[in-house]
């Protein structure tokens, strides 16, 4: 059960920032719901579907972007943070995908512990860099730290991925009430991930709404459900994308219904309309 007494981090609102126009932020409250496979399939169903992407692992500290797709990147977040190299200039092509990623340092303390100041400015590059396409997904850590409240403040939207475990839902209670106390609740949407069957994940969902209406007096919609799919495990363990190893899958057509209702909001300018 959720209660109004999870415990959360201070109520603060992270620094004055800029929104993004067309950045999505993917979420969770714990780890271990999906979320970083779900940013990956997520930005390839975009790619899929014509539109130039960009995958940003934002989870600083304990990125694994790189792993889940079996590269080894020359480049990446920690040449920025040291000052060695702008943002764009870390950016890589997988070719594969026919999307660009920017990786993370998994391990590396220092980046999940950035000066707010230099947040920021790694905040004002991903900004920048997003202009030169039509989405960016930004893949953040599990949690509700300062570097997570940040970087989804300043997303277009923010996807947060939960499952039917208990943890997780109270997780993901936590991680809306942070962004209600911060005024950008209206920038939220659920995804029910691992969900048995439609019927469970719509009750896994209402389970949560129903939280939030209690205590929030607020409705965060369904961006949509991806069903319980052993292949996910599988395209994982192989280190390939599931739309390209099981492409007909039901997690797979989840996924791309998903990037639909993304791209249809964007088009119509309402991912950030609440």
């Amino acid at each position: 059960m959720i209660n109004e007494n999870a415990n959360l981090m201070e109520k603060t609102a992270p620094p004055a920032f800029r929104r993004g126009k067309n950045i999505i932020a993917v979420a969770s409250g714990k780890g271990g719901v999906g979320k970083t496979w779900f940013s990956i399939t997520l930005t390839h169903a975009l790619a899929r579907a014509g539109k130039k992407v960009l995958l940003f692992d934002g989870d600083l500290g304990l990125a694994n972007v790189d792993v889940q797709l079996g590269l080894m990147p020359k480049r990446d977040l920690n040449d920025v943070i040291r000052g060695r190299l702008s943002l764009d200039k870390v950016i890589q092509p997988y070719e594969d995908g026919g999307f660009d990623i920017i990786a993370g340092r998994s391990g590396q303390a220092s980046l999940s512990a950035l000066p707010g100041q230099r947040l920021m400015v790694l905040r004002d590059q991903l900004l920048d860099v997003a202009n030169d396409y039509d989405v960016v997904i930004c893949d953040l850590g599990a949690g509700v730290d300062r570097t997570v409240r940040m970087l989804s403040a300043s997303a277009t939207r923010t996807l947060i991925v939960t499952t039917d475990e208990p943890t997780s839902l109270t997780d993901a209670y936590a991680f809306i009430k942070l962004g209600n106390a911060a005024g950008s609740s209206k920038y939220i949407s659920i995804v029910v991930n691992m969900a048995p069957s439609e019927s469970e994940g719509e009750k896994t969902y209402k389970t949560l709404l129903k939280a939030c209406e209690n205590f929030l007096r607020l409705s965060p919609p369904l961006a949509g459900m991806v069903r319980l799919d052993p292949k996910v495990k599988e395209s994982i363990r192989h280190q390939t994308p599931l739309l390209t190893r099981s492409p007909n899958t039901q997690a797979a057509e989840d996924v791309e219904n998903i990037a639909r209702t993304m791209m249809k909001l964007l088009s119509e300018g309402k991912v950030a309309a609440g």
